[in-house]
């Protein structure tokens, strides 16, 4: 059998293989400068604090309040039968639904800190609108506790510099977290448990959410085997530095020397 090639046929293949050699070079070059573009970002983004560097043998346990309350007497009595105060983000609306469970929270001695009002995507706001939901939230809290917070989440752990300096302007720590138990995908609490259990150090900021599936069954178990692992449960408060500190670019806080 024989191939017949024109010069025609050649110059079109030749044109065509070019073509493309010139089209992935140019995406190379596009990605590679987006990829430069990324790794350089962080130097000048605020960020929140995602965990505390510390020599104390010390985590903080956090539970973000947006939905139902149907759990919250159950995980109150499982924190107190553990000699654990925790930190609980509430959302402003869910305090005006549930007042009285705000309340029995800051009655047991847990922290009660903003996780805004709305709970909205906080990236798509303005500065003022940012700073509104902060303070709301912040407003019935201390309404229903007597206590005035200075920690802050933002909803779904959605950030940009306008949400962090809302917050810092306004003498607010944004609190992120490291290690998540991913409660509301109906986890087990051993599946949390292996999620975090390896990972877990002094400084780390766990995150749970209430009105799921398993998460008040689930909180004894996983209390426990923090303990074992020789680590403290403390308030988000009780863990991060009120001053002198610097946030690096992986979102831990650091003392400043």
């Amino acid at each position: 059998m024989f191939f017949v090639f024109n010069k025609q046929k050649i110059y079109a293949y030749l044109v065509s293989i070019f073509t493309v050699i010139l089209l992935f070079f140019v995406a190379s070059m596009i990605n590679q400068s987006e990829n430069a573009v990324q790794t350089a970002a962080p130097a000048n983004k605020l960020l929140p604090i995602y965990n505390v560097e510390t020599e104390e043998p010390k985590v903080a346990f956090t539970m973000n309040c947006a939905w139902n309350a149907d759990d919250i007497d159950s995980i109150l009595k499982t924190l107190d039968e553990n000699q654990v105060k925790i930190t609980f983000f509430v959302v402003g609306e869910w305090a005006d639904k549930y007042p009285d469970e705000v309340k029995k929270m800051a009655e047991a001695g847990h922290e009660i800190a903003s996780h805004s009002d709305t709970h909205p995507h906080t990236n798509s706001l303005t500065y003022e609108q940012n700073v509104e939901e902060i303070k709301k939230s912040t407003e019935k809290i201390e309404k229903l506790t007597g206590v005035k917070t200075n920690i802050y989440r933002a909803p779904y752990g959605e950030y940009n510099d306008t949400v962090i300096k809302a917050a810092k302007d306004n003498n607010y720590y944004t609190i992120q977290w490291d290690l998540d138990t991913l409660d509301y995908t109906d986890l087990t609490a051993e599946q949390m448990w292996d999620r975090i259990g390896n990972k877990l150090k002094a400084g780390d900021i766990i995150l749970s959410h209430n009105g799921t599936k398993n998460t008040a069954n689930s909180l004894d178990f996983l209390i426990k085997n923090i303990k074992q692992k020789g680590l403290q449960i403390v308030k988000v408060s009780d863990l991060i530095y009120k001053d002198n500190y610097i946030i690096n670019s992986a979102g831990t806080q650091i003392q400043s020397k």
